[in-house]
């Protein structure tokens, strides 16, 4: 349980408002004032997400981050709850990721005693675009994390959608997008379809290949050595060897090394290699910052796609669009081109509070 500072005392006073943020790995919720919406205390628990996470599991979690951020004499205060949900939307009453999340967040309340006389439920990203300062009511969404999606909000609501189509079928300039590229990149490195790239290694040391399998970046690559011999007869090894050429046999071996390692996870688990690409473009490897800057152009597609307007709020959301993201210098650039401002925000709390707020 995490209390802010103004944590409200129990019994009579102002009225209160509750604000969720329930996403795939974890479930926030604060406590605001609903005058004002000035923060008074906030919890955690597991993940959110209305379409994935069973009912029972769900109520669990969620009960457990409102009873983190509302104290129990406080509980009779709270007339309005807004929750943003992974998996749910606020615009169809019939989505059946919004009537889960209805039903769960229900009967949490109740049975935290908490009964608010009014909830909104709507999308995780719904209610991160209501996080931008002012809580704007339409413009366009931009989520750049493990996925990509892009969305127009109007009235506070989803109006359309641009990607978000999962790994298979998109999710373009993704975290996801990005770990596949790199490991493209090291395949092709080592196959000789592609150009050197300190990725092969990055990539390869990541996901845990044996150290003899690894090009030798820097010194000089791998090179089969019959010197150096394992312990059968003419069997190569495939050590650094300074001066020499990353040789057939010990592409190779890296190559037959590393498929079974990447097709072994799950998919999305490629975006965890985001961060390598990020680091070698530092160090201003070329490949990685091809893949950077292409990553750039997807997401640029994807929000051309909402055709948007000049001055249009963009609000973004994801770790490649945070502070020191990646891909949020060279993105602004280009949205500044087209007359649009990037804002971003951490999650969707603070637009839930305002859209709590809202039903007062």
């Amino acid at each position: 349980m995490n209390q802010a500072s103004g944590e409200p005392a129990a019994g009579p006073g102002p009225e209160l408002v509750v604000g969720l943020d329930a996403g795939g790995t974890r479930t926030r919720a604060v406590l605001a004032t609903a005058a004002d919406g000035r923060l008074l205390g906030e919890g955690a628990a597991g993940p959110g997400n209305a379409l994935t996470v069973p009912l029972p599991q769900l109520t669990e979690h969620l009960a457990e981050a409102v009873a983190g951020a509302v104290p129990e004499g406080a509980r009779g205060r709270v007339v309005a709850v807004g929750g943003g949900f992974a998996g749910a939307t606020g615009v169809d009453e019939g989505d059946p990721g919004r009537l889960n999340a209805l039903t769960a967040l229900t009967a949490a309340l109740r049975r935290l005693g908490i009964g608010a006389d009014s909830i909104a439920i709507s999308s995780d990203i719904e209610a991160a675009f209501a996080s931008a300062p002012g809580a704007p009511a339409d413009g366009l969404a931009l989520v750049a994390g493990t996925g990509a999606v892009a969305m127009r909000i109007t009235d506070r609501r989803c109006t359309a959608t641009v990607d978000g189509d999962g790994w298979l079928l998109g999710d373009d300039g993704s975290g996801f997008w990005i770990g596949r590229e790199a490991v493209r990149a090291a395949l092709r490195m080592a196959d000789g379809r592609g150009g050197a790239t300190v990725l092969a290694e990055a990539v390869g040391r990541a996901l845990g290949l044996p150290t003899e399998c690894l090009p030798g970046v820097g010194s000089g690559g791998l090179e089969a050595d019959s010197s150096r011999a394992g312990s059968g007869a003419g069997e190569p090894s495939y050590g650094f060897l300074v001066g020499s050429g990353w040789s057939r046999v010990g592409r190779e071996a890296y190559r037959m090394h590393l498929l079974p390692v990447v097709m072994a996870q799950s998919p999305p688990r490629l975006a965890r290699l985001a961060p390598l690409v990020a680091e070698a473009a530092r160090e201003k490897d070329p490949v990685a910052l091809r893949i950077l800057d292409e990553a750039v152009d997807q997401l640029t597609h994807t929000l051309r796609a909402l055709e948007p307007q000049p001055g249009e709020p963009v609000v973004a959301t994801g770790g490649l669009l945070g502070p020191d993201g990646p891909l949020t210098a060279p993105l602004t650039a280009r949205l500044q081109a087209l007359g649009l401002t990037l804002d971003w925000v951490a999650d969707g709390c603070a637009g839930a509070v305002a859209l709590a707020r809202l039903l007062v």
